[in-house]
């Protein structure tokens, strides 16, 4: 299916920084509740990732990745998903995106 650069333009993806993570107990998969840093203008927001197959949470906290950050929330276990973390389905697991030198929280991915 295409899309229209129109339809890509509403998509907002930001960079945010992992600052901790928990275990979401009431998942139907295994997952993480990630609380995320997502700079000043968005705020501190929380996310549920199916990302315990690559990751500990010990190698999460202070990583920069890339989220979508205006899907409608939902709940995922017993955690309200605000934002979506973003990554590659690989064989072994979800290879995360995220830049390749620190920048800004917050700043936009286009």
């Amino acid at each position: 299916m295409e899309i229209t650069v129109e339809d890509f333009d509403k998509v907002d993806v930001r960079i945010g920084t992992i600052i901790a993570v928990d275990i979401n107990k009431k998942a139907r998969h295994p997952a993480y509740k990630l609380t995320v840093d997502l700079g000043e203008e968005i705020g501190t927001k929380t996310s549920s990732a199916q990302i315990t197959n690559l990751y500990t949470p010990e190698q999460l906290i202070g990583r920069q990745a890339v989220f979508c950050v205006n899907l409608k929330p939902m709940h995922i276990g017993s955690v309200k998903s605000e934002v979506r973390i973003l990554g590659s389905e690989s064989e072994g697991g979800v290879v995360l995106l995220q830049p390749t030198m620190s920048v800004k929280n917050g700043d936009k991915v286009f």
